[in-house]
């Protein structure tokens, strides 16, 4: 009688903010078959309502595992979402610099360093980020040919990049506009409602519809002609200029 051995799946840690295009790209990774381990960071943000969004869109997705991990880049400041001296810019106010206050220094490289251990532990050749270059806020840190650099570096860093097992960076997000994204989620099952993408979202998780995030995500659901679950502080979304 011939034994027959299942082949194990395939793992992928999962970047998990608890946000819009985390939770799409969750359903992405999970739809491409991948035994997916979301992993959250609590890096002294601000809008801290959007962790326990991430639990709840972790567990409604079907992840196998997720975990917090905790790095204290608010001991740095130099960022509105960690630097509460710092105001968040509001109702399409513009700023002299085009990356915007709310960038946080080297938030991506440092979360997706976290990953890269996670998934050398877990035998996992995959990781994937919902880093955005279309609909965005001009960050450094979501551009391609960063993502690029970064999988170029973990297949130098990494016991497994040297052992001829390459790494590799999944950004399935980061050519689609955000009602792109938003209709790749819908059509996965996700459940929108659960996500938290406010940079000053109260306690509960209601979003205060004025800041830049809101606005990008108000914007998504109107083009993608997706009714939109977000609670608002007001009881009203955001008003989008022309």
């Amino acid at each position: 009688m011939t034994e027959t051995t299942e082949t194990p799946p395939r793992r992928a840690v999962v970047l998990l903010s608890g946000g819009l295009d985390s939770a799409t790209c969750l359903a992405i990774a999970r739809e491409q078959g991948f035994e997916c381990y979301a992993l959250s960071v609590a890096y002294g943000q601000r809008h801290a309502a959007e962790l326990t969004a991430s639990k709840r869109v972790a567990d409604s997705l079907g992840a196998a595992e997720h975990r917090l991990a905790r790095v204290g880049l608010g001991q740095f400041g130099g960022s509105a979402l960690t630097d509460p001296t710092i105001d968040i810019p509001l109702d399409d106010r513009q700023t002299a610099s085009p990356i915007p206050v709310t960038y946080v220094p080297a938030r991506n490289t440092v979360m997706l360093s976290i990953a890269l251990a996670w998934a050398e532990v877990l035998g996992a050749n995959d990781i994937f980020v919902g880093v955005n270059a279309v609909d965005y806020s001009g960050y450094p840190d979501c551009r391609p040919e960063y993502i690029k650099a970064f999988e170029t570096m973990a297949n130098l860093a990494t016991k497994v990049g040297v052992e001829g097992e390459r790494m590799s960076i999944h950004a399935p997000l980061i050519e689609l506009s955000k009602a792109d994204i938003i209709r790749r989620g819908t059509t996965l099952g996700v459940d929108y409602s659960q996500t938290v993408t406010c940079y000053q979202a109260d306690d509960t998780g209601r979003a205060c519809g004025r800041c830049e995030a809101c606005r990008l995500r108000r914007a998504g659901f109107l083009d993608a002609g997706v009714d939109d679950p977000t609670r608002y502080a007001n009881g009203k979304p955001p008003e989008l200029s022309a």
